[in-house]
């Protein structure tokens, strides 16, 4: 199989040079489980670090973060991409892109100013007329009489089951936090999260994602990812806020639905859809994974209904990647920092899920991963390589690296078919 990987060039301290080529066994294998092999550049960017596919033409699109810009690539031979028109500007520090199902536009997500932005694409597959969506709002913003947290009127929903227009109070977590730490005792306190205080320890400054200072200092919004959902719907992470955004497409651009708060302080980062309707969503801050539901599943809001945390992980470290085992028994999440996956367990009906395994990644910062029938393809940002580590069809734990590659400052795989 054949797999285009984005990365990061020298205007991010990276070392990659544009989209790679990673081969995984031989062109025509349907399993990635072969020797790995990174073969190139197959088109010259910078800092392409997020990659998608137009679901129905031989177009690739390149989140150029640096840049804070989409470009858009044709393909022109089995190993060969030319840039189609000119990089469109999106925003600061832009990191993600999503293609519409029906290939009429696309989404991208800038983590530096917290824009998302709608692109329409022409009958080519050209990216072009950029709307911005409007902009996000502090869920756990000061009100006027200086109290710790407000009520946000219309959208906003904290994670009690209310829909409606009415204002809704933010669930206090901190407390529910303070109370169970306690419970826990010194021995087990610190496996318990503190939403009082930022998950990444020693990793906060002022220009990043976590809370920067109290609650009168205003926190910097951090758009992160867009996902298409059934039914037209999309949902957008904010890692700076804590919230998880639907929207509707409308003819002048993207149009509010729901602003859900997550926990305050969780970093809600990217976000993989069950079968079962739910949607998964996990927070690269506090490393746990939410368990979103529709409520009512006609009215177009969700509500959290369940959720784990990443067992074992480090006081610094930070989640990456989400993604389903093929039968979407399992859950897989990178961890940098450690670096390990963890592995979760869908229970139910896809309303839970729960801590199965941690097990090393094989590399150095797992920016990315993806499954790909019985291995798990796994991209080693730090360390410049690509592993594969082999997955336990019946446990659904990855076991020990496989094959690996090396590759320059890795930061997306993307089958290419």
């Amino acid at each position: 199989m054949r797999f285009l990987l984005g990365g990061y060039t020298a205007d991010s301290d990276g070392t990659a040079s544009g989209i790679g080529m990673l081969w995984a066994g031989a062109a025509e294998d349907a399993s990635a489980g072969g020797s790995l092999s990174f073969t190139g550049t197959v088109a010259a960017a910078d800092s392409p670090s997020w990659l998608a596919r137009h679901p129905r033409l031989d177009v690739v699109y390149a989140a150029l973060e640096a840049q804070g810009a989409v470009q858009a690539f044709r393909r022109t031979g089995e190993e060969t991409f030319t840039a189609l028109g000119d990089p469109v500007p999106a925003g600061e520090a832009t990191c993600h892109v999503a293609v519409a199902p029906d290939g009429g536009s696309l989404i991208a997500s800038c983590w530096g100013d917290g824009r998302v932005v709608q692109m329409a694409l022409d009958a080519a597959g050209r990216p072009s007329a950029p709307v911005a969506a409007p902009a996000a709002t502090d869920p756990y913003a000061p009100d006027a009489d200086g109290g710790a947290a407000r009520l946000v009127p219309e959208l906003v929903e904290g994670s009690a089951p209310h829909v409606g227009s009415g204002p809704v109070e933010v669930l206090d977590l901190a407390a529910a936090s303070r109370a169970l730490r306690a419970a826990a005792g010194e021995e087990y306190a610190h496996l318990v999260p503190s939403y009082e205080e930022d998950p990444r320890g020693a990793l906060v400054t002022d220009a990043g994602p976590g809370r920067p200072g109290g609650d009168d200092v205003a926190r910097p919004s951090r758009a992160h990812e867009a996902l298409f959902l059934p039914g037209g719907a999309v949902a957008t992470t904010d890692m700076g806020l804590d919230l998880v955004r639907i929207w509707r497409q409308g003819p002048e651009g993207l149009v509010a639905v729901q602003h859900l708060a997550m926990p305050r302080g969780c970093g809600p980062r990217h976000m993989v859809h069950h079968p079962s309707g739910h949607l998964y969503v996990v927070a690269e801050l506090s490393c746990e994974v939410f368990v979103l539901a529709p409520d009512p599943p006609a009215a177009g809001a969700w509500r959290i209904v369940g959720g784990a945390q990443l067992g074992g992980t480090l006081p610094d470290d930070t989640a990456a990647e989400i993604a389903l085992s093929r039968d979407a028994e399992f859950v897989y999440t990178g961890v940098r920092g450690s670096n390990t996956v963890a592995t979760l367990r869908v229970r139910g009906a896809g309303e839970a899920v729960s801590s199965v395994a941690l097990v090393d990644a094989g590399v150095d910062w797992p920016r990315h991963h993806i499954v790909v029938r019985d291995a798990l393809l796994v991209a080693g940002q730090r360390s410049d390589e690509v592993a594969s580590l082999s997955l336990d069809l019946r446990t659904g734990v990855p076991g020990r690296v496989r094959r690996r590659t090396d590759a320059p400052s890795p930061t997306c795989l993307l089958p290419l078919g």
